[in-house]
């Protein structure tokens, strides 16, 4: 039996043969994805007819009866002065600075073309990851260019007060000592009593400063007596910090005073008058407007969403209460009547003789508006993190600004990263909606260019509207493949 057996059975490695033609190529392969049944033969025919339909009838549309050179109307009509059947990218071609700029000055254009070169080249090096020094381009690209951007696009010479100044510190200290109070030793080291101390002191100091009592000019800035102090304060804040680290660990004490440093030369730039043109943002539009809504945007909404889902998850009630209110306020409301409140109504409850630009109004509430769905987004990623890597953080000594910093955070919002940029193409989708309160981004300016007599077609329309649509798709298709990018190249193996 044994022998007859062994006859049947192979004694070694059998070599793999190919597969029979009739199984492989692309005969083969529409074959069974195309043509398997009769029902799949018939849907197949019927979408392909379809598909080679619409192809033929876009390309007939925006290439072949195109008009793509002229100065006016006429060029986009037929010589008896009736309907074109093609696109009119002449008007396109006419339009086109506008349709970038808005109305900024031409001779000023320079301005914009060298804010978006940094901006480029920033972006770029934060984002491809063999560019070496993160942490310079980091710094650069996040304290450094807003000032920049801000400076060469209004032409500078701001009337920066006091109370801007000392504001701007003690976000800086604050930020210090949520940072690195703990590395200082926290409330439970005098270090860290003195810099949360000092904190309440700015605090103060900024509600007092608008009483009247005697001025200091200083840098090119005008303080009061309450905003001097203030300022110091946060000096000291930050002070007592690096002196609690430096007692504790010894290393990078600069780290909390840095942030102190850049708000303190972010406002001396701003006051300083540079001999440049200014330039209204009423004149600002088109692309560049778009593009700086939803940049600011992106860039505020990221961490105040940070922000807000860690106060919804606090267990000190009043942080959790305020961020919920908060949170369930802004993703209540609609983002058209968002802007309309920034645009008609907050001016109606400031006080007398204080305004605000329109657009900083419109970029404080898409920005607020953004955050609270941001919010949620990292909320959710927060509670997919298993209770062991709290306990495992905790177990570790690490405070829980440490933990979060280091062990939380990073794995919180690697796993949201969809979520994040998904609310980040809305955004930048939405900035359209400026259009409403009277600022013409992109798609306000196309639309104006509507009205322009010399171009009033029954095309244009649908040429500009096109067009609009296509840089919208080029940015937000953009933002979709590098998340996939960060995706695969943060994937440690947590697929199912």
């Amino acid at each position: 039996m044994e022998e007859q057996v062994s006859g049947y059975v192979a004694d070694q490695q059998i070599p793999s043969r190919p597969a029979p033609t009739s199984d492989r190529g692309i005969v083969h392969a529409v074959q069974k994805n195309l043509f398997a049944t009769p029902v799949d033969s018939v849907l197949s025919i019927v979408f392909g007819a379809f598909a080679i339909w619409l192809a033929w009838s876009i390309l007939s549309w925006a290439v072949f009866d195109a008009t793509f050179v002229g100065g006016d109307r006429a060029s986009c009509l037929t010589p008896e002065g009736g309907e074109s059947e093609g696109a009119c990218w002449a008007f396109v071609g006419a339009k086109f600075s506008q349709f970038m700029y808005g109305s900024y000055p031409i001779d000023l254009r320079w301005r914009p073309n060298l804010v978006g070169i940094v901006f480029v080249l920033l972006v770029a090096g934060f984002a491809i990851p063999k560019v070496p020094f993160k942490a310079l381009n980091g710094w650069l690209l996040f304290a450094v260019f807003p000032v920049f951007a801000l400076v060469l696009l209004t032409g500078a010479g701001f009337d920066v007060s006091g109370g801007f100044t000392a504001f701007l510190m003690l976000m800086a200290a604050t930020a210090a000592y949520l940072l690195y109070g703990d590395d200082a030793g926290g409330l439970a080291a005098w270090p860290g009593r003195v810099a949360a101390i000092a904190l309440i002191a700015c605090f103060a100091g900024i509600v007092m400063s608008s009483l009247d009592t005697g001025t200091i000019r200083f840098a090119g800035i005008t303080f009061t007596v309450w905003s001097l102090l203030a300022c110091l304060s946060a000096i000291l804040s930050v002070g007592a910090i690096a002196l609690g680290m430096a007692q504790r660990a010894g290393v990078q004490i600069w780290r909390p005073v840095l942030p102190v440093i850049v708000a303190t030369i972010v406002a001396v730039l701003l006051a300083e008058d540079y001999g440049l043109r200014p330039v209204s943002t009423n004149l600002w539009g088109g692309l560049m407007l778009t593009l700086i809504v939803a940049v600011t945007g992106i860039a505020a909404s990221l961490p105040l969403g940070v922000l807000l889902a860690l106060g919804r998850q606090s267990d000190m009630p009043a942080i959790r209460t305020v961020c919920v209110i908060f949170i369930e306020f802004w993703r209540g409301v609609p983002l058209i009547t968002v802007l309309f409140m920034a645009a008609f109504m907050l001016p109606l409850l400031m006080p007398s003789g204080v305004t605000f630009n329109q657009l900083l109004r419109a970029l404080v509430g898409v920005a607020l508006f953004s955050a609270a769905y941001m919010a949620e987004v990292i909320r959710g990623g927060l509670q997919a993190i298993p209770r062991g890597q709290y306990e495992g953080a905790q177990s570790l000594g690490l405070s829980y600004w440490q933990s979060m910093r280091m062990i939380i955070l990073p794995q919180a919002l690697k796993l949201v990263i969809p979520g994040i940029v998904n609310t980040f193409i809305g955004l930048f989708k939405d900035t359209s909606l400026v259009y409403i309160i009277g600022l013409a981004d992109l798609l306000g300016t196309v639309r104006r260019g509507f009205s322009d007599p010399n171009w009033i077609t029954p095309s244009t329309a649908a040429t500009g509207l096109v067009f609009a649509g296509f840089v919208f798709w080029l940015f937000c298709f953009g933002m979709s493949r590098y998340s996939l990018f960060v995706e695969r190249r943060l994937d440690t193996g947590h697929k199912r």
